[in-house]
């Protein structure tokens, strides 16, 4: 019976939470927004001028490789006969934009280039029809409804409740749009998902709410947290005499029961012994005749005389080695030969599955921290109601991160009053209303009030509760503090938002900037899976592979914790590193496990583009890949991604077979016409940074022949090395990677990727940066104030084609 109760009522949990939006798909009233006439194209005087000015320009300039046949970079311009056509592929011409602007095309080696006039006729034709924008009246897009994804999930829950597990850990694994997987477009909801909320959702709360007796607080140790004997997969085994424990700190005397699940691997006449030890003292001795296919859990109590750090360990006491010799079997069809001797062993040796400490035992254990959170006062014999309703309505506000409103909050009473009727306690009763505000959708999504969600042309603010939200999503990946939500109540958090923007970055959860953010533009997550070739690479293990990750974090950290200038990830003649790290670069004088700033002068690092971990991550598994690490630039810090390769093209190891160094056959590869276009953009950069091998270490030859790392970029630079590409890459290519880090910023913190109509918005914030010396404070400042950050319209597409 208790059991069908407790079904049903997870039952009606879950229905509860979806039953308070009335679906996904939810808006709230609120005052009218402001109704704003964007732009407007003549399309009759538009197509005219494509005809008459831009397409003659395009034949002269371009045709030649993107027309009559030719589509290098998967590009065939002959077919946009007209405006209509034109206005369909907005990306495409976006790409046309970019590398008009540039001087990216036509390529520098043709010798008939266009005029500037020229190219302003085709770049401003494209701006001012393609992409509409009135910097007086902006449009700032909208943000499809979207749910938390795991990282946001397990820090909203750490936040909210102050457990110290991640229970998104257990979902499935989050899409990825635009390079992030805070993408509203991409984050769908399947099923399976629905079920783990309502599991983590429970989970969590029985972790933080005490709804009855009280059990002794219990500390877990497996065997990675042990010390002594030997790691044996999920064991730890002691194959001569020893101990196996750790040290722990008690902060509280008091009698402690010690537990141990071992088993022992018998042999010799004795079964194993073993002894608990405690603070240098044994306490008792057993005999373990536990075995392998049936282990068992030990226990001990001990006194503790006053709070300290002690060792508390098993010790295995009765070792047992025998070699000895039988006589082999006989064999029936060798009935006269003499049997030979075998060898046999009897060894006796002892296995620690887990070590346990409860404890102070019959002393009250104090009340978890999350429970204190959410039960602030206690109800007297009257007003039970009115105290359950306060403190539903305060950790719903919390958790919904904006104000509940009555009928919410009644329906939620619904659910206390039900199980309070089912005679569970207040705490109880409390924690099955709040099941249902962990399984809504104002929970597990980020939504926000609009008056007008289907009228494009209803341009208004967010609210302060969703501007607080922004903030604390973008900067922690987890729920507004109290702070932030004080603001918002007295409707003062834009007053103060560079304060705040300032308190939140020396904040310790900023370090999801770099989990989030920095882990995903850079991609270092990937270097998780990346297995460079063991004998290629014999250096390379799971060590150093984190302490590669572990400079790349530190070294953005530093950037954004010192309020350093972003150009310095491009040139920074510093880096951080351990001992280990600072060997396998070649780096005397750093000693110890610490990482710490290291100065590069006199050494070929500078910048994020030599550190092990991007070189590593853009290479193949046994060799460099100047492919690869040329398209990571192109798309990570110049915003300029080269289109995916046409069907059919083979990989070069695919292709036939070709001799020389790795230079000399990327060029032969790149006599196919289909492929030289774009790597006549990836390969020079890539190849610029020959001198760091598949794992990142120096090298001067690649086999037996010497790097060869100069190169010419599209646009006309020439470089000796990977120093020089830097230094373009520094000035005249700064305005292409402030650009992508202010782009890259501003969809992570938009959770959308960008439209033409951002275009304002981006160089406000890069006009922001320049007066501020591109601090990294002026592009998060430049970020939440921007139109998109701030404001919100209607669903659709606002801007129309006249007269077509």
């Amino acid at each position: 019976m208790e059991d069908m109760r407790l079904k049903a009522s997870t039952l009606v949990s879950l229905l509860a939470g979806v039953l308070l939006t009335g679906g996904l798909a939810f808006y709230f009233g609120g005052g009218l927004g402001a109704r704003r006439h964007l732009p407007v194209v003549n399309g009759a005087k538009a197509n005219a001028e494509f005809h008459q000015k831009v397409a003659p320009l395009l034949k002269t300039y371009c045709a030649d490789c993107h027309a009559d046949g030719e589509k290098k970079g998967d590009l065939a311009l002959d077919g946009y006969t007209n405006l209509n056509l034109v206005l369909k592929d907005r990306r495409v011409w976006e790409r046309v934009l970019q590398n008009v602007k540039s001087g990216d095309m036509p390529p520098k080696k043709k010798k008939t280039q266009p005029t500037d006039p020229e190219r302003a006729i085709i770049t401003q034709w494209i701006e001012k029809t393609l992409f509409p924008v009135d910097p007086m009246n902006p449009d700032p897009g909208r943000v499809t409804l979207r749910r938390l994804n795991r990282a946001e999930y397990n820090n909203t829950i750490r936040d909210l409740l102050a457990v110290d597990f991640k229970p998104a850990d257990d979902f499935p694994q989050d899409d990825v749009g635009y390079g992030f997987d805070n993408i509203g477009d991409v984050l769908s909801l399947p099923p399976i998902l629905l079920e783990k909320y309502l599991h983590a959702a429970e989970k969590v709360l029985n972790e933080a709410i005490v709804d009855g007796p009280r059990q002794p607080p219990v500390r877990h140790f497996d065997p990675p947290q042990l010390t002594g004997g030997a790691d044996d997969g999920p064991l730890r085994g002691l194959s001569s005499e020893g101990e196996i424990g750790v040290d722990l700190y008690f902060t509280h005397p008091g009698k402690y029961l010690l537990k141990a699940k071992v088993f022992g691997q018998q042999a010799g006449p004795d079964p194993v012994k073993m002894a608990f030890r405690f603070g240098g003292r044994e306490l008792k001795q057993t005999e373990v005749k536990a075995t392998e296919n049936k282990p068992q859990v030990y226990e001990c109590e001990v006194e503790v005389a006053a709070a300290g750090q002690q060792h508390y360990s098993v010790a295995f006491l009765n070792d047992y080695y025998l070699e000895y010799y039988e006589d082999e079997p006989k064999d029936p069809k060798k009935p006269n030969k003499k049997p030979a001797k075998v060898k046999k062993i009897k060894d006796r040796n002892f296995y620690c599955h887990y070590l346990e400490v409860s404890g102070p035992l019959g002393v009250e254990p104090p009340l978890p921290e999350g429970h204190k959170r959410i039960f602030t006062r206690k109800p007297g014999s009257n007003d039970e109601g009115d105290v359950a309703r306060e403190l539903i309505g305060n950790f719903t506000k919390q958790a919904w991160r904006r104000p509940v409103t009555p009928k919410e909050l009644e329906r939620l009473m619904v659910l206390f009053y039900e199980a309070r009727a089912a005679k569970d306690n207040f705490e109880a009763s409390v924690k099955h209303a709040l099941t249902a505000t962990l399984v809504s959708p104002h929970f597990l999504y980020r939504n926000e009030l609009q008056s007008e969600p289907n009228n494009p042309g209803a341009i208004q603010e967010v609210d302060e509760y969703a501007l607080a939200s922004r903030l604390s999503y973008f900067l922690w990946s987890s729920l507004p503090d109290a702070e932030l939500f004080a603001l918002a109540d007295k409707k003062k958090l834009r007053k103060n938002l560079d304060a705040q923007v300032e308190r939140m970055m020396r904040d310790p959860k900023a370090r999801a900037m770099t989990e989030n953010f920095a882990g995903q533009w850079l991609q270092l997550r990937t270097l998780e899976i990346i297995e460079p070739d063991s004998a290629k690479f014999p250096a390379f293990n799971g060590e150093l592979r984190r302490d590669f990750r572990a400079e790349t974090e530190k070294f953005f950290e530093y950037i954004a914790g010192t309020d350093r200038p972003v150009t310095e990830f491009l040139t920074a003649d510093y880096t951080f590193l351990d001992e280990r790290l600072a060997k396998y670069y070649g780096i005397e004088g750093i000693t110890g496990a610490e990482f710490r700033k290291v100065s590069l002068a006199g050494t070929p690092r500078q910048g994020l583009l030599t550190q092990g971990s991007i070189l590593t991550l853009t290479s193949n598994p046994t060799r460099t890949s100047p492919v690869k690490r040329g398209k990571w630039v192109l798309e990570n810090l110049l915003a300029s991604p080269p289109p995916p390769p046409p069907p059919g093209v083979p990989e070069l190891e695919a292709g036939e077979k070709l001799t020389g160094t790795l230079r000399q056959r990327m060029e032969k590869h790149r006599e196919n016409a289909m492929c030289a276009s774009c790597h006549a953009r990836m390969d020079p950069i890539g190849f610029a940074f020959e001198h760091f091998d598949g794992a990142g270490a120096w090298r001067e030859k690649d086999g037996t022949d010497p790097v060869e790392p100069s190169g010419v970029l599209p646009s006309g630079e020439k470089f000796t090395d990977h120093r020089e590409l830097n230094r373009i890459f520094a000035t005249s290519k700064r305005g292409d990677f402030l650009r992508c880090l202010a782009e890259k910023t501003l969809t992570y913190a938009l959770g959308r990727g960008l439209e033409y109509y951002d275009r304002p918005a981006v160089e406000k914030i890069l006009s922001g940066m320049e007066k501020e010396g591109f601090r990294f404070s002026s592009l998060i400042r430049g970020v939440v104030h921007s139109v998109p950050f701030q404001l919100r319209r209607g669903e659709g597409d606002p801007t129309q084609v006249a007269g077509l």
